[in-house]
């Protein structure tokens, strides 16, 4: 998905609130033991009055969202259509395209019979039973192979990401990346997969890989604002358990981090089937002469 105009030219103050909001009423509805609350599990909207009591329990001035008569302030009702959209993009459109594991192995194989690919089945490190390809990298890998018409492409960089001027390194990112096109110098695009298929509950190692995105995202702004070199970067992610049943807060993190610009989209699931073959077209024709 991309993000929607309407909230990415907000200013860094907008997202301050956004964070401090969401973190302290909370992200979902939670569910309860005694009583049966609708729509316990989704994503939460903040009611006007949750924001501005949220805000003074920090010791903040609510009045920069919603004056004196609860009438919102055009910050608070920008505020009010973000949450309002980030739960519905959410609720309505990302969780069904988080897949199982079982769903993540037949569209791979699907499109392993579809695609005959040449580009090399990566396997996961799992032992045992859970020993299999890494399904979701392959698929992505598969679609991106399938749609450069012969270019080239590294799919498993082992460098780190690297922009030079005049033959001179410029800027060099801080982390590996898991795909780049057509090269780790000087890409078009770059990417990262975070599949979590056989993870059991959402720990710190799947917290740290949302941050991860966060850092990089943060250094190809800079590299844009102090130089004017925009690399494209992707974030595909998926399984059901993790992300939906473990981790909706992280998934509003993402949603965030996309409307702040530290990736161009992400890919949820199944998306992946539909919206990266489009995309790879265009940074082919960008790379053509």
């Amino acid at each position: 998905m991309n993000p929607d105009p309407a909230f990415v030219n907000q200013s860094k103050q907008f997202w301050a609130y956004v964070r401090t909001i969401s973190q302290h009423v909370g992200y979902t509805v939670r569910k309860s033991r005694t009583t049966v609350l609708p729509n316990a599990g989704h994503i939460k909207v903040p009611s006007p009055e949750q924001i501005r009591d949220g805000l003074e329990d920090l010791g903040l001035n609510p009045m920069y969202v919603a004056d004196a008569s609860g009438h919102p302030t055009p910050l608070g009702a920008t505020l009010a259509a973000y949450f309002q959209y980030r739960a519905d993009v959410l609720n309505t459109f990302v969780e069904p395209r988080l897949m199982l594991v079982e769903q993540a192995k037949n569209l791979f194989l699907e499109l392993q019979d579809k695609l005959s690919p040449r580009v090399a089945i990566p396997m996961n490190t799992q032992k045992g039973e859970k020993r299999t390809p890494k399904y979701l990298t392959a698929i992505v890998n598969m679609l991106v192979e399938a749609n450069i018409g012969g270019m080239p492409c590294d799919y498993d960089p082992h460098e780190l990401t690297t922009v030079t001027r005049n033959g001179a390194p410029m800027r060099t990112l801080s982390r590996r990346v898991d795909g780049a096109f057509p090269q780790i110098v000087n890409p078009i695009a770059i990417w990262e997969i975070k599949e979590y298929y056989y993870t059991t509950t959402f720990g710190s190692r799947v917290a740290d890989g949302v941050y991860e995105t966060l850092v990089d995202g943060m250094e190809l702004e800079e590299l844009r604002s102090a130089e004017g070199v925009h690399v494209l970067h992707y974030l595909i992610v998926d399984d059901h358990f993790t992300w939906w049943e473990c981790g909706r807060s992280y998934l509003c993190r993402i949603i965030d981090m996309l409307h702040m610009g530290y990736v161009d989209a992400v890919l949820f699931g199944r998306e992946v089937e539909e919206a990266l073959p489009g995309i790879v077209r265009q940074w082919v024709r960008i790379a053509e002469p």
